[in-house]
């Protein structure tokens, strides 16, 4: 079990008072005393450990715990100089030397290789100096607006493995937090931590009731130090941003909001139940494990959780040995991911090859929960929103959406930034599905947002950072993998049947351009939506006719009406050719052997065929279903004018064929008003 990568956002936490934590003056085992308020933690020490509790009994209740509180920190510091100056010079001389480099060699041109070395060196130093600034190159390896895309490449190869610390002082905290020795509490535990990170290290173990489980101890004097290194950290922050023009974003900002989640990560009842929310959000997913939490045996800096026998997804020979299909874990990785990310917001932000394992049983195990973060619904049907948009080639509406996403401000000149937009994805979207890479494309996206005002929410950047670290497994396991192509059925579905506001318009939008319809896209997306696990076609008829005949489909019943009357005038028009055709051709008589049709009205009726035949090839697809919604529909009264304007349409048509064939000379027919609009670059989601 690996240490993990901290979250943050550019938005400042609210800032709690001294007084909202209790005064429990705890001493660890090294004597490093959690000596300020801001560190201070509710006792939560357990009483006797008794009969152990079932994995499914509720946890323990959530107390105050370790928290953050940057004012009381400041304050603390503040009144210790020799301590935060002594400190100071540990990190100020490595990052002077790297400094003192960098400029000396801005002053000429900089050759890729040299570049790359400062990179690697960046990366050093912040191993070098501990947990904290670990954490903070992970986190910096997740912001294209901060770094450019060398840095984040290098940065995303940061280590948190250090070495363990003693055992004596781990059992000691086992004994602190749940009121009894090791020995008592375990009927089993190794000698020796089986892996140690940044935060903690783990044993391996066995309750006395049987059950394998994972043992993770927090470091002695963690959080005194993280809470010294985010508090210069904060004034280099503030620094940065008085004198360095070029910082756009607000890093104290940054700062705090990253000091609350690695706070959060040092309280390990809350990792807990970040495991717990997991389980009942994605559990109950095919093929999907989420570890019991024992919470008799859980505290503060001691977590006890199930063991997990599997084998890491980057050992791909070793898993199809044991009978499994590592790609098809791949696949539920991805599917997992993407209701993570776009259905409920809640998801792993760490998903590295060490925290996915594949079962003996075929499936795929998530592991360490300290790092989780949430995207909010707005935002969530705002990726949505900007996927149509880059579909569409809509890149003014794409920029649009970068600032209702909050990555650029109201007030930002969008007019270079759209022809920068255009240029990343009209390459991505002249390739299909199967030739799209995540990763080249983030890249290429990053390029622009160092060059442009960007300022990328937390949320974002470890968004981007779970599906390329996904896609990098996945390619492992299978070079051709594409995760953007495994996504594709999700989207589809959900644009299908989510009934949102935002999703619904976001449909009609795709479907629609300039008063025609896309019949292409439609047919992509229920050919794409049917691969889709959990796609329930009889969903999607029930909310698309209630869309349908809703207000908001006004505009679609009109061209769908028209669509109707078109195809319904081919049919008859066919149907009256070759009724005469044939009888002229029983009594001998000439006949003309062209079909007199629009080309345009046979490709949709050809559409609405594929269309039926793709419904039919719908797993779970039964005609029957459609019957139920025929009675509802007839009395509607939007129904009625629908009619209303097929019989208008059907007239119209008819009475213009008649002046045509009776008044005007022969030309062939041609409907203008009529055209579809289909590109004749298609995007890759209207390549079949």
């Amino acid at each position: 079990m690996n240490s993990k990568t901290a979250t943050f956002t550019a938005t400042p936490p609210q800032l709690e008072p001294a007084t909202t934590h209790s005064a429990d003056w705890r001493h660890e085992p090294d004597q490093d005393v959690l000596a300020t308020p801001a560190l201070t933690v509710e006792s939560e020490r357990l009483p006797g450990v008794g009969p152990p509790m079932s994995p499914a009994q509720p946890p323990i209740p959530e107390t105050e715990g370790l928290r953050y509180n940057a004012a009381v920190i400041l304050a603390y510091y503040r009144r210790r100089p020799f301590q935060v100056w002594s400190r100071v010079l540990q990190i100020f001389l490595p990052f002077m030397a790297f400094g003192l480099g960098w400029w000396w060699n801005r002053r000429r041109p900089v050759k890729e290789e040299t570049q790359r070395r400062r990179a690697i060196r960046l990366r050093e130093i912040l191993t070098q100096l501990g947990p904290a600034f670990i954490k903070v190159g992970q986190a910096l390896s997740t912001r294209p607006d901060l770094l450019p895309p060398l840095y984040l490449d290098e940065l995303t190869r940061l280590q948190d493995q250090l070495p363990p610390f003693d055992n004596e002082l781990a059992y000691r905290f086992i004994e602190e937090e749940l009121g009894n020795s090791p020995d008592e509490i375990y009927a089993e535990l190794t000698k020796e931590p089986i892996a140690a990170a940044s935060l903690g290290q783990v044993y391996k173990g066995k309750l006395k009731t049987g059950e394998v489980v994972a043992v993770k101890v927090q470091r002695p004097g963690l959080a005194q130090s993280i809470a010294l290194d985010m508090y210069i950290l904060r004034q280099m922050a503030a620094l940065i941003m008085k004198n360095v023009k070029r910082v756009r974003s607000d890093l104290i900002g940054i700062m705090d909001e990253f000091a609350t989640r690695i706070f959060e990560e040092m309280d390990y009842t809350q990792e807990g139940r970040n495991a717990e929310r997991f389980a009942q959000l994605y559990g109950k997913l095919p093929d999907i494990y989420v570890p019991c939490i024992y919470w008799q045996y859980t505290g503060r800096r001691v977590l006890t959780m199930e063991w997990i026998t599997g084998t890491k997804l980057t050992q791909p020979e070793v898993i199809r040995s044991q009978g499994v299909d590592a790609t098809y874990l791949i696949e539920v990785g991805v599917q997992c991911s993407l209701r993570q990310l776009l259905e409920s917001g809640f998801f792993h932000a760490d998903p590295h090859p060490g925290n996915l394992l594949a079962t003996p049983d075929g499936k795929l195990a998530y592991l360490d929960f300290g790092m989780m973060s949430e995207v909010k619904p707005y935002q969530r049907y705002g990726l949505i929103e900007a996927v149509v948009h880059m579909v569409n080639r809509d890149f003014e509406g794409l920029a649009n959406d970068y600032v209702k996403l909050e990555f650029l401000t109201p007030d930002t000149d969008l007019t270079p930034i759209i022809p920068a937009l255009a240029k990343v994805f009209n390459a991505a979207l002249g390739a299909s599905v199967a030739e799209l890479n995540f990763k080249s494309i983030t890249d290429q996206l990053s390029e622009v947002m160092y060059e442009y005002p960007f300022r990328v929410p937390a949320y974002y950047a470890l968004i981007i950072r779970s599906l390329v670290t996904l896609e990098g497994i996945a390619i492992n396991v299978d070079p051709d993998f594409k995760v953007l192509s495994k996504a594709y059925p999700y989207v589809a579905k959900r644009l299908l049947t989510d009934s949102a506001p935002e999703l619904r318009e976001s449909l009609r939008d795709l479907l629609f351009k300039d008063n025609g319809f896309r019949w292409n896209r439609l047919e992509n997306l229920l050919r794409n939506a049917r691969d889709s696990s959990d796609y329930d076609l009889g969903r999607v008829l029930e909310q698309a006719s209630d869309y349908l005949f809703s207000e908001r489909g006004e505009l679609i019943r009109g061209q769908l009406a028209d669509a109707i009357a078109r195809g319904l005038d081919t049919l008859g028009n066919n149907a009256w050719w070759s009724f005469t055709h044939t009888l002229g051709e029983v009594l001998g008589l000439s006949v003309n052997n062209s079909q007199p049709v629009s080309s345009i009205d046979q490709q949709a009726l050809e559409h609405i065929q594929r269309i039926w035949g793709i419904l039919q090839e719908t797993p779970g697809f039964d005609p029957v279903q459609i019957l139920p919604l025929i009675p509802r529909l007839l009395v509607k009264p939007e129904m009625h004018q629908m009619g209303q304007k097929i019989a208008g349409g059907l007239a119209q048509r008819a009475i213009a064929r008649l002046i045509r064939e009776l008044l005007l000379t022969d030309e062939p027919e041609i409907d203008t008003d009529l055209q579809t609009t289909d590109q004749p670059r298609l995007s890759p989601i209207d390549q079949p």
